[in-house]
């Protein structure tokens, strides 16, 4: 096992990154950034835990791609460019190994370097639990800023990508089976939609990331904007092995099962076409799944013009669910 200085300045300062833009990053009692003159600082944090968000012995790369990817999703639905990270890693002694942190970087630094993200700052301790916590720091304009309220009534819904598939990933896990290439991808690495958040930024009227389920993270939306909504489920982008999974156990289990990180949004029906060619530009699936409504009316679900029941399970709950990764 290295030291926590040792493992610090050989194996993670030196792929920290180098933006013009820091004054003073990793080596001292703090760090030190020149914000942009007017713009919001906006900032996110993540934890995730062995046992709950990831499974153990899973692939250090990996770790270190989702912890990252599950930060620069915040920040995308709020129409923020990432610029600095900030890095906690409570090590139990296996990984506190020269070995298992070079693969732990690369993984952190295959997705960092796309977005000139740096990293400046951060701790390591020793703990029985790998535990990975991330705060993730970008700029907005200040009239530009994307938050969860703001929807109105009348606007469209919309969502990017597709969802469903991490969902699966985990369920076939679970029961000792290897999802397909694919979709085990949405699990392990799933696609911040950071571009697609930046254009958003004067055409949404309200937008969140989907982490914790589609009808979870919604409620949070009409929550924030005191409005409700309709979906239409036979518009939900679903790739073919959640189709089939769909047919096999119901529509349910996609919308509630979390871990998509796409991006839901609100626009205004009259920019219908500047969304459809937002998905032109970015080369990702926007999708219109339905609309927003009165407050009084609350969620609705129709399926086959058939008005569904709600299910009482929306999303992923940290302290109503079991540690599900050590189920298995």
């Amino acid at each position: 096992m290295s030291s926590e200085f040792n493992l610090i300045y050989h194996h993670i300062a030196p792929m920290a990154g180098s933006r013009g833009d820091v004054v003073l990053g990793i080596g001292d009692d703090g760090a030190v950034v020149k914000p942009q003159n007017g713009q919001h600082l906006v900032v996110a944090l993540d934890t995730l835990v062995a046992g709950r968000h990831f499974f153990m012995g899973q692939d250090a790369a990996d770790i270190a791609y989702k912890s990252l990817a599950v930060n620069l999703s915040d920040l995308a639905a709020m129409g923020a460019t990432p610029k600095w990270a900030l890095l906690s890693l409570a090590l139990p002694s296996a990984c506190a190994d020269p070995d298992w942190l070079a693969r732990f970087m690369t993984g952190w630094s295959s997705l960092a370097q796309r977005y000139d993200l740096e990293l400046i700052g951060g701790d390591t301790t020793h703990s029985d639990t790998l535990t990975v916590s991330v705060t993730l720091m970008g700029e907005v304009s200040p009239g530009w800023l994307l938050k969860r309220s703001g929807a109105r009534v009348g606007d469209d819904l919309w969502l990017s990508g597709h969802i469903g598939d991490a969902g699966l990933a985990l369920t076939q896990l679970l029961i000792h089976t290897q999802p397909e290439p694919a979709i085990a991808q949405r699990l392990h690495r799933p696609t911040p939609r950071v571009a697609i958040g930046q254009q958003l930024a004067g055409l949404a009227t309200a937008a969140i990331d989907v982490s914790d389920g589609l009808l979870a993270d919604l409620g949070h939306l009409l929550k924030a904007s005191a409005v409700g909504a309709s979906l239409v489920i036979e518009n939900m982008p679903f790739s073919p092995a959640v189709l089939n999974w769909v047919e096999q156990s119901g529509w349910e289990n996609p919308l509630t099962s979390g871990d998509d990180y796409e991006l839901l949004f609100t626009v205004s029906p009259k920019y219908r076409s500047q969304v459809k060619d937002l998905a032109i530009q970015t080369q990702v699936s926007l999708t219109r799944i339905g609309s927003v409504i009165t407050a009084e009316r609350g969620l609705r679900i129709v399926k086959d013009g058939v008005e569904q029941e709600i299910p009482q399970r929306k999303g992923f709950d940290h302290f109503a669910a079991p540690d599900i990764m050590e189920q298995s």
